[in-house]
């Protein structure tokens, strides 16, 4: 794979950076990969080679590519820790997915020192997200330098990532509507992003298992004129993990010199997250896990992220009291149609069995102990405490 023509280039309201992708071992088609964000960001979104080396090295891997040639200075921070990167993809996923050569047009020294560069978190809008930022702006104060001003919200992730499903620019002006009351009350900075690093591979498997972090890290290192962290809330607490393209043993990994990137609360259990979020009422009343981006609510209500996601906040005793959710309870009927088994999600519903109980909901806790049967190894032990939640 070549990486050439890397620019930066600005009409109208937006400024994009952007590169020329070639694969050289697949019979791929050139492309044009980019960043993008509104022209009020102009001057904090640089061409950073990092960020086309990051977002192309998990499809060229994929793709069989036997090197890299990017046409810029890699920070060599960077290049030592992608070596391990690419040796962790490769004990996880076995010889498919084995190291490639990178090779740069030379090591990049450090830029001089930015006055004020600040920590940026990713704020999709859902559990995950919203209780890192809650965490975040609760343990760290105002003026801290690891306090989360900026926030991006991206475009090309979740909404208009897949591409048959079409880009859907208005569902996502109106996910960026709902976080703004967020952003407001916490003091950040919500930049808009918009990417199309997915779809340099847009295959659903690569995306779930391996792609998603390197794409949220390729696109904090080109704000890295901005920002010096960036932090990325985990999917599975430790007890739970699973090889992932967001994993702490990761998304560090896909750190340089100038930017440092932190998967944060993974001692956090998804249940600790919800009880989060349900005491943040602002967060609580605009939250989003929903992908299926329907056009007249946040969250479908139907779909197996918001069956689960209203099913926690029962055994919270909290889903009647936020407007994310047009529904106050959930069925029977409703939870035993719902895949379980997709995705590595067992564990989300095992820890949902105990507090279901405590609710007098034994009818949903139930049918998730049916469900789970035959991966009996993810149930809680019978009778075992449960963690204590942390705040």
């Amino acid at each position: 794979m070549k990486i050439t023509n890397l620019r930066r280039e600005q009409s109208n309201d937006r400024l994009r950076v952007s590169a020329r992708v070639e694969w050289e071992d697949c019979s791929e088609p050139v492309r044009e990969v980019f960043l993008e964000t509104m022209a009020d960001y102009a001057q904090a979104l640089t061409v950073n080679p990092d960020s086309f080396l990051i977002g192309c090295l998990l499809p060229a891997m994929h793709r069989g590519e036997r090197r890299i040639l990017i046409d810029g200075a890699i920070c060599p921070e960077l290049l030592e820790s992608l070596e391990t990167a690419m040796a962790l993809f490769h004990s996880w996923y076995g010889h498919r997915y084995r190291p490639i050569l990178l090779e740069t047009s030379g090591a990049r020294m450090p830029s001089l020192p930015v006055a004020e560069r600040r920590t940026a978190i990713f704020l999709s809008g859902g559990v995950d997200s919203l209780a890192a930022l809650r965490r975040n702006l609760l343990r760290y104060p105002l003026g801290h330098p690891s306090r989360a001003r900026d926030a991006f919200l991206v475009h090309g992730f979740d909404i208009g990532g897949v591409v048959e499903k079409g880009l859907k620019y208005p569902v996502f002006d109106r996910a960026l509507q709902a976080m703004e009351a967020v952003a407001e009350e916490a003091q950040l900075e919500l930049i808009p992003v918009y990417t199309n690093l997915r779809h340099l591979c847009d295959e659903r498997e690569l995306w779930l298992k391996k792609f998603h972090g390197a794409v949220l890290a390729a696109v904090a290192h080109g704000f890295t004129c901005r920002i010096q962290r960036a932090e990325l809330a985990s999917t599975w607490d430790l007890q739970s993990l699973a090889p992932s393209g967001s994993h702490p043993m990761l998304d560090p990994l896909y750190g340089s010199h100038e930017l440092r990137i932190y998967h944060r609360d993974v001692e956090l259990q998804r249940i600790d997250k919800l009880r989060i979020i349900s005491t943040w009422e602002v967060a609580f009343q605009n939250f989003r896990v929903c992908l299926q981006n329907v056009p007249d609510r946040l969250n479908c209500g139907w779909c197996e992220k918001c069956v689960r996601t209203m099913t926690g906040l029962v055994a919270l005793g909290r889903l009647a009291a936020t407007r994310a959710f047009v529904e106050n309870d959930v069925s029977v009927e409703l939870l035993e149609r719902t895949k379980m088994a997709i995705n590595h999600r067992q564990p989300f519903y095992a820890e949902l069995i105990k507090p279901l109980r405590e609710q007098q909901r034994d009818d949903l806790a139930d049918v998730i102990v049916a469900k789970l049967a035959v991966n009996a190894e993810q149930l809680p032990p019978p009778g075992g405490e449960p963690r204590p939640a942390v705040q």
